[in-house]
């Protein structure tokens, strides 16, 4: 696993490896960026060079005593150069944001399909979880790093180009005035460099901030929630938690900001300093007659464009590193190393009709940031075709042990083996392929209900009705108003439905026995069923993974009796094992918790009735 990093941690990737990085992407996506890019650099140079001339050369000519129709030809060819120039800029000024937002939108897609993509621990770590987030805020919109760093590029190499043309225009009149003034330039950005980063220095609290706020968000739009808010009154609460946090990012803001401020302070009065010397100086020329009256306008003006452009070079350098150091975060997430292996591992091919044996050998378990471990040295050996139950109290380790057996987690000790082989070998992918799965947290995808339980829009029809049948929830299908063709959710679509919670769960195991893996995991699968539902679905277990291995966590210990064994989790390891009628019959823990759960369920009918 990676190790979280920390404030003080240098980036990755360099200010130039990030716009090289930022100028392959667009070579590769959108060509248009980098022609649109060199135009609008020259359409700047050509302009301020244009603006430069126009006065001296007006003077000069005044001066040689031209005809007014000479001179006013020469006005026009300034204006029209002028007109032509900035006419070019807006149009491509107009036309630059659609491949700059396409670039984006390319990088954003590789960002969250890796995240779609990732191992499962990642899901659970928060440092990754903020690091997605400083990521996905790069690209969230135009004044972003991720599209705003084309027309820092731009304006930097536009400055750069006309720097130097007035470098060697300004040589003429003596080297002293462009060396201070761009002496003092360079004083000032170094000075403060290190106040402009502090940003990035603390992005670890920044981003641990956004990652609160956008789940607050997050969770206040779930129209899944929609009830418990109306019904509790939670939503001031909500409003409250969400104001408290956006305080503090207000806060740390204003923080950046008052540091930021006095690194402008330092620059403008660097910029008093070195303007007020070079001013001087071509002051102190002309009265000694070293300069005509053109000569000191066109200097005069170099004067102050030079100090424009060093003083844009290193605001430009300022605003790139910033710009660079978000980059850098997003290309260390793209480049986040897998703790699974994926494409460069083994190939894993479903066997037909095989019944595969999984064994946890000496595994234990501790979940990142947890003092102990939530499983210790756990032996375990499901056997091709048996049918396991696993049961124990709310945090035992039930779910995380599914979880190993899975190929979700890997184990902080021991080994998972497969058919006698380390799963770790194989591309998980793969390995995911062997398990027919329903857990307590599901994902219907906002598409058709066929395309939920068919994982895709190439449906056998047949075979899906089949798998709904034997989860029960053909007839409520049928019921919807376009059957299987209706939509789930309405976060994508107007007419899309919201299925109740018993009804979610068996179209999910409808989902899972379409799928029609070998090893069948189900994880509470009775959860949001009532009574006469959960007793129908466990008439139905044995066929519906007749011919599977399965395992089956339950929190109610009367669904075990269906099962070939039953493992009793406890203090982190296997406390009890045996059927169900054994462990009865040893009186043990098991017996104990069954008693309990029986006079409960008593208890409960005789108040029914």
């Amino acid at each position: 696993m990676e190790k979280p990093k920390t404030d003080k941690q240098k980036p990755v990737y360099g200010m130039a490896s990030n716009c090289a990085f930022m100028i392959s992407r667009a070579w590769r996506d959108a060509k248009s960026v980098l022609l649109i890019c060199a135009g609008l650099i020259l359409c700047a140079v050509a302009a301020s060079l244009l603006e430069l001339f126009v006065t001296p050369m007006i003077l000069d000519a005044v001066g040689r005593g031209v005809s007014p129709g000479e001179l006013t030809v020469l006005i026009a060819q300034f204006a029209l150069g002028l007109v032509c120039v900035y006419s070019l800029q807006t149009y491509l000024k107009a036309n630059t944001l659609f491949g700059r937002v396409y670039v984006r939108l390319k990088l954003s897609i590789e960002q969250n399909l890796l995240e779609c993509r990732t191992a499962y621990p990642h899901i659970e770590d928060p440092d990754y979880l903020q690091r997605a987030a400083k990521a996905e805020r790069v690209l969230s919109d135009n004044n972003q790093a991720g599209e705003a760093v084309w027309a820092t590029m731009t304006d930097l190499a536009s400055n750069l180009v006309s720097f130097t043309i007035y470098l060697l225009l300004l040589s003429q009149a003596g080297p002293a005035i462009s060396l201070l003034t761009a002496a003092l330039a360079a004083a000032g950005y170094f000075a403060g460099e290190r106040i402009r980063s502090w940003r990035y220095r603390h992005r670890e609290e920044e981003g641990k901030i956004h990652h609160s706020l956008n789940y607050i968000l997050r969770r206040s739009q779930d129209t899944k929630l929609a009830k418990d808010v109306r019904i509790f009154g939670l939503g001031p609460w909500l409003v409250q938690l969400y104001d408290k946090h956006a305080q503090l990012f207000y806060d740390f803001c204003v923080k950046g900001r008052r540091r930021y401020l006095w690194a402008d302070l330092l620059d403008v009065a660097l910029a008093l300093l070195r303007n007020g010397a070079a001013y001087g100086w071509l002051i102190a020329l002309a009265l000694r007659g070293e300069l005509s009256p053109a000569q000191f306008v066109l200097y005069f003006s170099a004067v102050g464009g030079f100090a424009q452009w060093v003083t844009g070079i290193f605001q430009n350098l300022g605003t790139l590193r910033r710009q660079s150091l978000e980059l850098s975060t997003l290309r260390e997430f793209l480049d986040s190393p897998e703790p699974f292996r994926f494409e460069d591992g083994a190939p894993l091919a479903v066997k037909p009709s095989h019944l595969y044996a999984i064994e946890l050998r000496d595994v234990s378990y501790r979940y990142p940031g947890a003092e102990a471990d939530t499983l210790s040295h756990v032996n375990l050996t499901i056997r091709p075709g048996e049918k396991l139950a696993v049961v124990g109290k709310n945090g035992a380790g039930k779910t995380t042990l599914i979880k190993l057996l899975c190929g979700l987690l890997d184990p902080t000790e021991g080994v998972v083996l497969l058919d006698g082989e380390d799963i770790r070998q194989y591309d998980r992918r793969d390995y995911y392929k062997l398990f027919s799965a329903v857990f307590q947290q599901f994902a219907p995808l906002p598409g058709t209900v066929a395309e939920n339980v068919a994982q895709g829009e190439d449906v056998d029809l047949e075979r899906m009705w089949d798998c709904l049948e034997r989860a029960g929830v053909a007839d409520q299908v049928r019921a919807l108003p376009q059957g299987e063709n209706t939509h789930l959710g309405r976060q994508l679509y107007l007419d899309g439905v919201e299925l109740s919670g018993g009804q979610m769960q068996k179209l999910m195991l409808a989902r899972a026995l379409y799928k029609n893996g070998p090893v069948v995991v189900l994880d509470e699968p009775t959860a949001a069923l009532d009574p006469i539902a959960e007793s129908q679905l466990y008439q139905k277990y044995h066929d519906l993974t007749r011919d599977a291995t399965s395992v089956y966590i339950s929190h109610r210990l009367a669904s075990t009796r269906f099962c070939d064994r039953v493992l009793l989790i406890e203090n982190g390891g296997i406390a009890e094992e045996g059927t169900h009628d054994s462990l009865l019959e040893l009186g043990g823990r098991y017996a104990y918790l069954f008693d309990i759960q029986r006079k409960y369920y008593a208890e409960g009918a005789m108040e029914n009735e």
